[in-house]
């Protein structure tokens, strides 16, 4: 196993020098919002189609935007209280921010490699990438091995986010604890959906976000959803590369949203649903852009640490040939038919208020 950085960063080479320096400032460029990242992942796909994860997490991230503008849009604005709404938005973003920080100067690092023909993943320790990687991605280097390097990333980036948010007191104490997490959790909404052609879509449900296995299990699923069955897998990255990312769920299903307001304010919330369409007449579902609906928010640098500390990780690195449908519009249906009746009953208690 691979240690700390060898030498001080001042004694590097005058190239990995300036490489660092280049890295630092691209991701930094890019790790501005939700949109901004999404963007990024998917640009750096489409010239390394062998680097899985970075498709993979295009798409988780852009659900990842749109439960940051569902706190802004037609449901959550009534269920939870703005502080509720702010410390929700605080703790999605944080996670976002923090993933990008840590996977993209890899992906970086992965181009400059092939760029020069020699791996320089010695340097991810002055990126505070974690020493799990670095030999894993020179294993993927020597090996080409995707499924193993998809799944490393996946063990990393959750493992990574375990102690700087979801063990974080703060949003232990402002999201875990309070009644809008467990809200989120009764009415599944936490729903990874992969959109494809006309209103398709393939997904999965995380029930126990607390839970670091669960969130791995979960990227393996999603992993073999996006990437079993080749015709879907076409179909997703075709829905990608035609449909720019907005936060928005106009994204995938105009038909019922939109990110203009139809509404007339202060008038009694009408059922608008039925067997996942609009009832005759009904306006659609509001679900703002991102970059309406939140301000750019400056992060605190990441907490130092490597995660890696257990050697049993590598079991989750091991394919368990299972096979995934992946059926969730159905079940997508029922959840935001059951927020709607929740929003009209308005039977959330708010904690915070």
């Amino acid at each position: 196993m691979m240690g700390k950085a060898s030498v001080h960063e001042e004694l590097l080479p005058k190239r990995d020098r300036l490489l660092l320096k280049q890295i630092r400032l691209k991701t930094q460029e890019h790790n501005v919002n939700n949109v901004t990242r999404t963007r990024a992942y998917f640009e750096f796909y489409q010239y390394h189609p062998e680097i899985h994860w970075a498709f993979l997490g295009h798409m988780v991230s852009r659900n990842g935007g749109f439960n940051m503008t569902d706190l802004k849009g037609e449901f959550l604005t009534r269920l939870l209280s703005k502080k509720e709404r702010n410390s929700f938005f605080a703790f999605l973003e944080r996670g976002n921010w923090l993933i990008f920080q840590d996977a993209y100067p890899q992906f970086l690092l992965y181009r400059e490699s092939l760029y020069i023909n020699k791996p320089l993943f010695y340097l991810f320790p002055y990126l505070n990438i974690s020493t799990f990687m670095e030999t894993i991605w020179n294993h993927f280097w020597e090996n080409h091995n995707t499924y193993i390097l998809t799944m490393a990333l996946i063990v990393n980036e959750q493992s990574y986010l375990e102690k700087r948010v979801v063990q974080n007191p703060q949003y232990k104490k402002e999201v875990f604890n309070k009644l809008e997490f467990k809200l989120q959790d009764l009415l599944s909404f936490n729903q990874i959906l992969f959109p494809y052609g006309n209103k398709n879509m393939v997904g999965q449900t995380l029930h126990q976000f607390g839970s670091l296995n669960e969130r791995i299990l979960l990227g393996k699923r999603l992993y073999a959803v996006l990437y079993q069955q080749r015709d879907i897998f076409e179909k997703v990255v075709e829905w990608a590369k035609d449909h720019h990312h907005t936060g928005s769920r106009k994204d995938y299903w105009p038909d019922v949203f939109n990110n203009v307001n139809e509404g007339v304010p202060g008038l009694t919330y009408q059922l608008r649903l039925k067997s996942c369409r609009l009832r005759l007449g009904a306006r659609k579902i509001y679900s703002p852009n991102l970059e309406s609906a939140w301000k750019n928010r400056t992060q605190l640098e990441a907490e130092k640490g490597d995660w890696f500390e257990d050697w049993r990780v590598v079991d989750y690195l091991i394919e368990d040939n299972e096979t995934y449908d992946g059926e969730i519009k159905n079940e997508y249906c029922k959840t935001l038919e059951r927020l709607e009746l929740a929003a009209l009953a308005k039977k959330a208690i708010s904690v915070l208020d």
